[in-house]
């Protein structure tokens, strides 16, 4: 009996044999397909099977195992990004072999393995009780805000209706309280006519009262006070004048003062000049001693 003998020799050595499909495996998760012959695509997707396992469950010890098969490490953490989102629905069945016919040299089955894509199945959209439920009630409420639109526009046009009445009313009323001033004056008229006596004055007493007028003194203005308002003018003339000739007696000192500074630099520049040149004399004399 043949126990514990799982997988084909393939008449090769077990060193080639392992070599072979190591390779094979990495090119599939690089490419994502293969063409092979049909004894090598069924047991190749053995091992293809078996890493996305160790790729699905994520941890370093699963990482390290894959790396000890797959050849490159860019494929190994290609496969290990992509093995949940794109394997997590379904527990085995990750490759697909897709029978091509026979190969015409020596006429051996050939086929393509490639890597399973699973699409995510689509929600169902369930519709509940609930729902129609609450479109009645949103009928209902819609049909209740158009009565009470209709009853609002009712309202405002009967209200510039009354609007319209009460200013006409107005204006009616507006002659009428014109004509009663008329009246007004007729009643002070007559007031003024039933005492003419105390409106009139007597000429005597018209009289009188001019005599008093002419009898009391004229008041005099001061003449104090105009010659102070004078006085005031004319100060401030003299003020002015007195500020110019104080400002122009300050323009000269300082003219003057930068005048004796100019002549203190000078005199101390043709000092400076006349030791330099007793300096440079004193040698020449020593020389013409000798």
């Amino acid at each position: 009996m043949r126990h514990r003998k799982a997988g084909l020799k393939l008449n090769r050595t077990t060193s080639h044999r392992n070599a072979m499909f190591r390779n094979m495996v990495t090119s599939l998760f690089k490419y994502e397909r293969i063409r092979t012959t049909g004894a090598k695509a069924k047991e190749l997707r053995r091992w293809a099977d078996q890493l996305i396992t160790l790729a699905k469950r994520g941890d370093l010890h699963a990482r390290r195992q894959a790396l000890s098969i797959i050849r490159e490490k860019k494929v190994v953490h290609k496969l290990f990004e992509e093995a949940v989102e794109r394997y997590g629905a379904i527990s085995g069945g990750y490759t697909r072999i897709v029978k091509l016919g026979r190969r015409p040299g020596d006429a051996a089955p050939i086929s393509i393995v490639e890597l399973v894509t699973v699409e995510k199945p689509k929600k169902k959209k369930v519709t509940k009780k609930k729902d129609k439920v609450t479109a009645e009630k949103k009928k209902i409420a819609d049909e209740k805000a158009a009565v009470d639109k209709k009853e609002e526009k009712v309202k405002q046009t009967e209200k510039k209706k009354a609007a319209k009445k009460d200013v006409a009313e107005k204006k009616d009323e507006k002659p009428e309280k014109k004509s009663k001033k008329p009246a007004i004056k007729k009643a002070v008229d007559e007031e003024k006519e039933s005492k003419p006596e105390e409106t009139k004055k007597k000429p005597a007493e018209k009289k009188a009262e001019a005599d008093e007028k002419e009898d009391k003194p004229v008041k005099e203005k001061k003449p104090a006070a105009k010659k102070e308002a004078a006085d005031k003018k004319e100060t401030k003339p003299e003020e002015k004048k007195k500020k110019i000739a104080t400002k122009k007696t300050e323009a000269t000192k300082e003219k003057k003062a930068e005048e004796k500074q100019a002549a203190e630099k000078k005199a101390k520049t043709v000092e400076k000049e006349d030791k330099t040149e007793k300096k440079k004399g004193k040698p020449e004399d020593t020389k013409e001693k000798e």
